[in-house]
């Protein structure tokens, strides 16, 4: 069988699945499948670059998503005007002054030698800190003050939603770079320590900072860039065709507003994916893959590791920011509580693995596969034991167990379909050519 022909009966195995699944459950569930499916194929990308192109093993994809949400909020929520007259701007001057702390400190680090170098530059960072608290604390005190069963944060820009993806993964982008200055100099395994660790720190600030995310407390009703199910609902046009096509026009706007995110969402996937690939089969993608393969013989011909270890770095990451960006806008709220690393790196990083580590179409392939089995494995688990447990006393506790246990399948599949892979097809069931 030739590849194109085995790659085509994969992607029509993974669309008979989600068309089976509006045919079976509901056309609801399987749109949302498809939705999610598009955002972690977009993720599963980003995660392809920077380990399939160039092996560098990004442990804290979490952080770059978290960062690609919270952009939304900074971008596109209207600016809550009582909290920036209470502390805006000095919240504003507290982190310019946090930055020229810093710079002033490098500056430091380069221009002085020895004892001197070392006193001055922690006197800079003592003297600093200090400044920074007594701008920075009673600002926040005041921000966080106004409303804060409804506001308490200064709010965004008030820009179109759609901006926020961009933004989002230029804030991914940002972080990556300052993180990637210090450390992909890294081993292999220390850069997964320190990239979870960072992703870690991101999450715990946004958690925190009240009067940036408002923390825990969740930010609802975001924008969004397809219309609202009531308003469809209330219109008289809407409303007749839906029910000429013999639909619930309640039902009917779900889909419609759904359907509307499917189509955004894969014209983004395809931009990125064409990207990609003009990338993967460029001189510069087979420069990454040189470094990849043999950093020792890449530097002998004198490539700036480093530097290129860098670039993939941030576009990777970028890309994450953008499928966060484009999540949080489809949930239509920011709840820095949910990420995790269980969600947010490790299922990515077995969307990669299963789909074909340095191949951009298996990335698409696993993002769609395995987000199918991780909405659908419950549900089949709980019918299967059940039908195991058929005929046993409805008071058994085996019987309880058992069925208890069904919520568990998610993470026992996952493990064995990476196991699976792996002893039969190691490089993925798209392998790198």
């Amino acid at each position: 069988m030739s590849d194109t022909m085995k790659n085509t009966l994969l992607f029509a195995l993974v669309a008979l699945l989600i068309i089976g699944t509006g045919i079976v459950q509901s056309w609801n569930t399987a749109l949302f499948i498809l939705n999610m499916g598009l955002i972690s194929s977009i993720m599963a990308l980003g995660v392809n670059l920077q380990w399939g192109f160039a092996g560098l093993f990004n442990v804290g994809v979490m952080g770059f998503v978290a960062l690609g949400g919270l952009a939304v909020v900074l971008t596109s929520t209207d600016p809550v005007s009582e909290a920036w007259a209470a502390g805006g701007p000095r919240v504003l001057v507290a982190l310019l002054t946090g930055a020229a702390v810093i710079v002033a400190a490098i500056v430091l680090q380069k221009r002085l030698k020895g004892r001197t170098r070392t006193l001055a530059t922690v006197a800079v960072l003592i003297g600093g800190f200090v400044v920074y608290r007594f701008l920075f604390d009673p600002a926040v005190d005041a921000i966080e003050a106004v409303n804060p069963a409804v506001t308490g944060h200064l709010g965004g820009l008030g820009l179109p939603v759609l901006i926020a993806w961009p933004v989002g993964g230029l804030l991914a982008a940002g972080a990556a770079w300052m993180i990637g200055k210090t450390a992909l100099g890294l081993r292999s395994d220390y850069l997964a320590i320190a990239t979870l660790g960072i992703a870690e720190i991101i999450i715990a600030v946004m958690k925190n900072e009240d009067w940036m995310s408002r923390g825990v407390k969740n930010i609802n009703g975001l924008p969004r860039p397809v219309p609202y199910e009531i308003d469809l609902q209330q219109s008289e046009s809407f409303v007749q065709g839906a029910q000429s096509i013999g639909l619930d026009p309640v039902m009917a706007s779900t889909l419609y507003v759904k359907l509307g995110y499917s189509l955004l969402f894969s014209a983004v996937l395809i931009l990125i994916f064409v990207a990609a690939q003009l990338a993967l089969h460029s001189p510069w993608g087979r420069m990454m893959r040189a470094i990849r393969d043999n950093e020792v013989a890449s530097e002998a011909m004198g490539k700036n590791v480093t530097k290129r270890h860098l670039q993939i770095f941030v576009l990777g990451s970028a890309v994450c920011g953008i499928a966060g960006a484009m999540m949080t806008t489809m949930d239509g709220q920011l709840t820095p509580s949910t990420y995790n690393p269980l969600r947010y790196t490790f299922l990515i990083w077995v969307m990669v693995i299963v789909g074909g580590s340095g191949n951009n179409l298996g990335a698409v392939l696993g993002g769609f596969l395995i987000w199918f089995l991780w909405v659908q494995v419950e549900p089949m688990g709980l019918a299967l034991m059940h039908m195991v447990t058929y005929g046993m006393a409805e008071d058994s506790g085996l019987r309880a167990h058992l069925i208890d246990s069904a919520a568990h399948m998610r993470l026992l599949t996952m493990g064995l379909i990476l196991l699976l892979v792996l002893r039969f097809s190691p490089k993925g069931l798209i392998p790198e050519k």
